[in-house]
């Protein structure tokens, strides 16, 4: 399982390893219809790699509910995708679950925020421990700055500010509250996706799938 930001960029070659040598086999794109007439299906699609489309935002782009007073925002939002689109949430899952054989890109605009949430519940299903699904969600800091340097060049815009590029950037303790909130609410990731629709096989299967490649 691969997250990424969106895939209009990716050269033939990259196209190439990821089907290839990684053996990409499905896209999980949880984009907006609005993003996807805006910034077109991607290079993947192109190709004929299987792209289902699952977005986590209502079309109608109404604001999500926030999170009590003493929450970043952020932990708002990545619930109101919860609340608002579960069947997308657990059928993402499902979609991982459900492959015999070969590899998922899982991506939004950025692959942070709606791809970290997404990734984190099948780290979080599949076993990873806590402190490792969030190290891997605060690795989207990283790439920000050159993201925003290909937006705005390609576009014709200026950068944004070290300011406003902080505000996007992933922070640890975000997620780390995301989950709190599902331990709180639901007994857990799992618990929520099991509340959900996801079955206990569909677990299982998810489980040996991602430690099987784990260990090959």
């Amino acid at each position: 399982m691969f997250r990424t930001e969106e895939l209009e960029a990716l050269s033939p070659a990259d196209v190439a390893r990821l089907t290839g040598e990684l053996g990409v086999v499905q896209v999980l794109d949880l984009r907006k219809d609005e993003e996807l007439v805006t910034y077109g299906r991607g290079a993947l699609a192109a190709a004929g790699v299987t792209v289902h489309r699952l977005s986590f935002i209502p079309e109608d782009a109404r604001e999500l509910p926030p999170a009590d007073d003493e929450s970043d925002p952020l932990v708002g939002i990545y619930l109101g995708y919860l609340g608002d689109r579960a069947a997308s949430v657990v059928d993402g899952v499902r979609r991982i679950a459900e492959r015999e054989t070969g590899a998922t890109v899982v991506h939004c605009a950025a692959g942070k925020d709606r791809t970290g949430v997404l990734v984190a519940l099948v780290a979080s299903a599949a076993g990873v421990e806590r402190d490792a699904v969030v190290a891997d969600y605060a690795l989207s800091a990283g790439p920000i700055d050159a993201m925003f340097r290909r937006w705005t060049s390609s576009h014709g815009l200026p950068m944004p500010s070290a300011a406003e590029l902080d505000r996007h950037r992933p922070r640890a303790e975000v997620m780390d509250a995301f989950l709190r909130a599902l331990d709180e609410r639901y007994g857990g990731p799992v618990e929520w996706l099991r509340t959900h629709g996801l079955t206990d096989d569909e677990l299982a299967n998810l489980r040996s799938r991602l430690r099987d490649e784990e260990a090959g």
